[in-house]
C-alpha cells in the first residue's frame, strides 16, 4: 500500500474536492487515482471525490485523466456530493 504524502508545513489544510470527468471508470481504478471515491452517474460521467492534501496533489491528479485521454467536465473544491443525481457503481455477482 501506498502512503499519502504529507502536506507540507505552512501549506494549507487537505479540502475536498469533486472531479467530474466524462464517461465512466471502472471502480478499480481508485489506487490510480489516490483512492479517491469513484461515483457513476446517471448522465453516464464519473465523480471523483476525495482529500487533496495540495495543490500539487491537484496537478498529478489531472495530469492523470490526461495521461488516459479522458475529458474533464469541471473540478469543484468543497464539500462532497450528496445529491440524489449520482449512484456509486457496485460490482455484479452474477
Amino acid at each position: 500500500m501506498l502512503n499519502k504524502p504529507e502536506p507540507q508545513p505552512g501549506t494549507p489544510h487537505p479540502a475536498i474536492y469533486r472531479i467530474r470527468i466524462q464517461g465512466q471508470l471502472d471502480s478499480q481504478w481508485s489506487d490510480w487515482f489516490d483512492e479517491m471515491t469513484i461515483t457513476l452517474e446517471e448522465d453516464g460521467n464519473t465523480l471523483l471525490t476525495g482529500q487533496v492534501i495540495d495543490q500539487a496533489a491537484l496537478h498529478g491528479l489531472l495530469k492523470k485523466i490526461r495521461d488516459l485521454g479522458l475529458t474533464l467536465i469541471s473540478i469543484c473544491p468543497g464539500q462532497p456530493d450528496n445529491s440524489d443525481r449520482s449512484i456509486t457503481k457496485k460490482r455484479s455477482t452474477k
